[in-house]
Formats: C-alpha cells, sequence, structure tokens
C-alpha cells in the first residue's frame, strides 16, 4: 500500500532525469566539499580532494562511472576537456616561438624522447606493438587541466608556471594528433611511417578548419559583446561545444580543433585573456565532474601485481624522460637546469586527454584497446593523484607559490586566499 508521503516516490514519472541524475548532483557536491576541505585542511590543491572522491566511487561500482564511458558520461569528459583546452590554447602565444624558439625545440624533444622511453620500455616488457603504440602516445601527454587547476588555487606565476603549461599544451596537441590518427588504423596493417603520418595531416588538417572557425567566430563575438558579460560566456560555451559536436563526423579530434581554436583566437585577439567570471564558474562544475569522471574510470583498473608494475614502470620512464630532455635542451631556453628540472616534474600529472585516448582505444579496438586500459587506467589515477602533489612541491620549490603545508587553517574572512 502506498502512503500519501511515498506516492510521489512511487510513481515512476516524478523521476523525469532519472535516479543517476539525483547521484550524480549529490556526487558533484561531495567531491566540491571534499576539494574544499582539502584546501582548507592542508592548502594543498583542491583536485586531490576531487580525485579521491572519485577513486572511491569509481571502487565502490558507481553506476553512472561504468567502464568504458559512453552516452551522457563521454560527452560531459569530451565537453569539459574542450573548455579546458580551449583556455590553455588562449594563453599560448605563438610570437613567444618567434622570440624563444628553443621552447618548441624543448616540447618537441620532449614529446619524442616521451614517446622513445614509453615505447622501448613497453616492448621490453613483452606487449604486442599496437599496444606499445597507443601506451606510448598516451605517455607523451601531461594534464594541462591538472596544472591549470593547481596553478589557479596555489595563485602560482612564473616563468617555471608558464614554461610548464606551454610544454603541457603543447605535448597534449601532439598526442591528440597521432592518437587520433592511430585510431584508425589500430586494428589493421597500415603501421608503415608513412600511413601514420598521412592519418595525421588528414586529423590536423581537418581539425585545424574547424578550429579557425571557432576562433573567427568567437572573434568576430568579441566585437558586438563585452568581454566580461554573461551573453559571452553563453556565446563561448555554445560555440566551443559546436564545434566538439561536429569536428568528429568530418574526421577531426574535438578537443585537438578547440585547442586549435583557442590558440588561434589569441592570435586574432592578441589582448590580455579576459576569461568571463560566468564561463570560469561553468567551467569549475565541469572541471569538477571531468576530475571526478577521470580518478573513477581509472579506478576500476585491474590492479594485479603485473599490471601494476607494468604502470609503476610506464611513469617511471615517463618521468625520466620529460625530466632528462628538458636538462638537456635548457642551454638556450632563457631556464636553468634547475627550473627546468622542476619544469619536468611539473609535466607528471596525466589526467582526462589520456582518459579521453584510452577510452577511443577501447572503442576502436575492443582486444587492443582492453590490453591498453589495463595499463593506463592505473597510470592515470597514479599520475593524477601524485602529480597534483609533485606540482605544488614544484611551484613552492621555485618560488612561484606559497609554502601550502606551512599555512595551513582556515582562509580569512570572505573566503579569498591571500594572493602571495
Amino acid at each position: 500500500m502506498t502512503t500519501s508521503w511515498t506516492a510521489p516516490w512511487a510513481n515512476p514519472l516524478h523521476w523525469a532525469a532519472g535516479p543517476q541524475a539525483l547521484e550524480w548532483a549529490l556526487l558533484l557536491a561531495l567531491a566540491a566539499l571534499a576539494g574544499h576541505l582539502v584546501q582548507r585542511a592542508t592548502r594543498l590543491p583542491k583536485i586531490i580532494g576531487y580525485a579521491v572522491v572519485g577513486a572511491l566511487t569509481g571502487w565502490l561500482g558507481f553506476a553512472g562511472a561504468a567502464w568504458p564511458l559512453s552516452g551522457v558520461g563521454l560527452f560531459l569528459l569530451e565537453l569539459g576537456i574542450a573548455v579546458l583546452l580551449f583556455e590553455a590554447g588562449a594563453r599560448l602565444p605563438l610570437r613567444w616561438f618567434r622570440h624563444n624558439p628553443m621552447v618548441l625545440v624543448q616540447s618537441l624533444a620532449e614529446s619524442l624522447l616521451t614517446y622513445a622511453a614509453a615505447y622501448l620500455a613497453m616492448r621490453a616488457l613483452g606487449l604486442d606493438t599496437p599496444v606499445v603504440r597507443a601506451l606510448a602516445v598516451i605517455a607523451m601527454a601531461a594534464s594541462p587541466a591538472v596544472l591549470v587547476r593547481v596553478v589557479g588555487d596555489l595563485r602560482a606565476n612564473g616563468p617555471v608556471t608558464d614554461r610548464a603549461l606551454a610544454l603541457a599544451t603543447l605535448n597534449t596537441l601532439y598526442a591528440l594528433t597521432l592518437g587520433t590518427a592511430m585510431l584508425r588504423t589500430i586494428d589493421r596493417g597500415e603501421g608503415t611511417l608513412v600511413a601514420a603520418l598521412a592519418s595525421s595531416a588528414v586529423v590536423l588538417g581537418v581539425s585545424l578548419l574547424f578550429g579557425a572557425a571557432l576562433a573567427a567566430l568567437l572573434a568576430l563575438a568579441f566585437r558586438a559583446l563585452h568581454p566580461t558579460s554573461q551573453d559571452t560566456a553563453i556565446v563561448m560555451l555554445a560555440l566551443i561545444a559546436v564545434c566538439a559536436i561536429i569536428t568528429v563526423p568530418f574526421g577531426g579530434s574535438a578537443p585537438l580543433a578547440v585547442l586549435l581554436g583557442g590558440i588561434l583566437l589569441k592570435q586574432f585577439h592578441p589582448r590580455p585573456w579576459v576569461w568571463p567570471r560566468q564561463m570560469g564558474t561553468a567551467a569549475s562544475m565541469l572541471n569538477i565532474l571531468m576530475f571526478v569522471l577521470v580518478s573513477s574510470m581509472a579506478a576500476q583498473a585491474d590492479w594485479s601485481r603485473g599490471i601494476t608494475w607494468a604502470a609503476l614502470v610506464l611513469i617511471g620512464v615517463r618521468l625520466l624522460a620529460k625530466v632528462a630532455s628538458l636538462l638537456v635542451t635548457s642551454a638556450g631556453s632563457g631556464m636553468t637546469m634547475r627550473k627546468a628540472f622542476w619544469v619536468g616534474i611539473a609535466m607528471v600529472p596525466m589526467s582526462s586527454v589520456a582518459l579521453l585516448l584510452t577510452s577511443q582505444f577501447v572503442s576502436a579496438s575492443h582486444s587492443i584497446g582492453a590490453q591498453v586500459a589495463a595499463i593506463a587506467l592505473p597510470t592515470i589515477l597514479i599520475t593524477e593523484l601524485l602529480g597534483a602533489a609533485l606540482v605544488s612541491f614544484a611551484l613552492v620549490r621555485t618560488g612561484e607559490a606559497v609554502r601550502p603545508w606551512r599555512q595551513a587553517g582556515p582562509p580569512p574572512p570572505g573566503g579569498e586566499e591571500p594572493r602571495p
């Protein structure tokens, strides 16, 4: 018998959004609270709290976070990545490379050496070539998402911060170009260098075309809209979402197109970048959801002894390759070897882009993708949690952020942290 107070819950029509919508809303609130408490108690980045909540969600078998991602969960992850990569690209001036071309040399060397080190290490463990190639591409990309979030939480500013963000943005661009091209040939015998380069050129060309269209439309919109108005934020979000949706059917990469759109917009609109406050709030919600999704997916990996060992090997050689490449190329780059070392440490985090590439490999080939995901997922979770702490330590050691662990305690009245 249904009583009057239980009648609304018994009628399925009242669950218009579904039980999972309620679960995700509560999960988002819990993650935001956890991030706030972590920063309040330790002054460490909020992302650590988000990732811990996500990891617990994955281990507990939350129904809305089933691997592999699909449907609404996949779309939200892609939208969160798109918004963040657009912001990262819009902060990267191409004129910098003309005045200091060694930055681009550093980026290429760091990415190539990381790919080579990961490839050789995984082959030494006896993995098949297609699996090794996919893991090497995934290992190339650092996480602009983690870096942007940690830099924002610690109010960091300086040459190490700028260089780390630039290198993470560039190696993400390379990884998305190569990774998306590999999706077309992963289950076929077209593994030659010529085929790989041709596929990468097509992906890059199509993505560049849509990215240029996005940048041009936004540049036109900025002529009529105030940079910080609510209407500007809505237009930006809508156009970014449209670009992400329509790029893939034409053979491009959605996150790559948005990233290129942000870079090109910086050239069309060279004035200091102003991120609308309304856009920042929406982006923050997407970022929290993105970090929860990433860690919940990664926590569902098979943590057997062999898989864990392979993941630790990949993390180790990846770190050594990035640090070594930056030390070798530090001469003439405008950075001392000490600062180059800490930039290399800041390249540790892997997060949303790595997870998206892993999910795409699983969708493209279940047999190969399953082997890739088995090693990539624990690698992503470890580097996301450990990487956020290492980025904080690197920025503090170089004097570009305050020492959070020496200033533990409640924030000042008003809720804002003091700017160093």
